[in-house]
């Protein structure tokens, strides 16, 4: 990044959709490049560096789901936004099961995708600012900046969602953290779907902690969790 906020990688196929969010976006200091169907928005992903990427959910050649997949195997942190143009809850944890961190239902606001831009890069930026850390987690050695896991006989590599779990577990280890705090400080909103895709992730973080006798992932039911260590 120079002179923009951000560089933008948006798949529209609604040409007039395509161009005004374009247009805002560009007012608003983004770089944007639009493609108008998936395999088309893939190849400019493979060909350039986006900061953040917002892609259509029905899309020609390639749906929104299959080129997030695809972004999400080639990139761990980029921050992905689908664009819905239905309220399903299916779309929407389809979505986040394909890698994407948030969701907006068309119509939306312009103004409200602005800021869901803005925060999406600010935590992406702070991650990259933190520095490298570790922590001791029973046998294991958590280093966030690396996304790895390592014990003696084993080395995990962790997506950036587990990773930025784990760490705010970790960080307030052996406090009770409400539901609600901990999407707010992961996912950066509160919101039921990201609920249900946060007990995905506590169910794969526990899987990866499972032979730590001393370390405990707890449910507190109605209220949220408690990392033991």
């Amino acid at each position: 990044m120079t002179d923009t906020k951000g560089k933008v990688l948006l798949i529209e196929d609604d040409n007039t959709l395509g161009f005004l969010i374009k247009d805002n976006l560009e007012e608003n200091g983004y770089e944007v490049t639009l493609a108008p169907d998936g395999e088309t928005g893939f190849k400019d992903f493979m060909r350039n560096n986006y900061d953040i990427c917002l892609f259509d959910v029905m899309l020609p050649k390639k749906d929104g789901f299959t080129v997030a997949q695809q972004v999400r195997k080639k990139n761990e942190v980029i921050p992905i936004i689908m664009l819905t143009a239905k309220a399903m809850d299916e779309d929407k944890i389809v979505g986040f099961k394909s890698g994407a961190d948030d969701y907006i239902t068309k119509p939306f606001n312009m103004e409200e995708l602005l800021l869901r831009i803005e925060v999406h890069l600010k935590r992406t930026k702070k991650n990259e600012n933190d520095g490298p850390k570790t922590w001791q987690i029973g046998s294991l050695v958590f280093d966030y900046a690396n996304l790895t896991l390592n014990s003696k006989d084993e080395n995990k590599t962790l997506t950036q969602k587990e990773a930025d779990l784990l760490k705010y577990l970790v960080s307030n280890a052996n406090q009770l953290l409400k539901r609600e705090d901990i999407l707010i400080n992961v996912w950066g909103k509160e919101d039921y779907f990201l609920g249900r895709s946060m007990d995905v992730f506590i169910t794969k973080l526990r899987k990866h902690l499972k032979d730590q006798s001393d370390v405990e992932l707890q449910t507190v039911h109605g209220i949220g969790f408690k990392f033991i260590l």
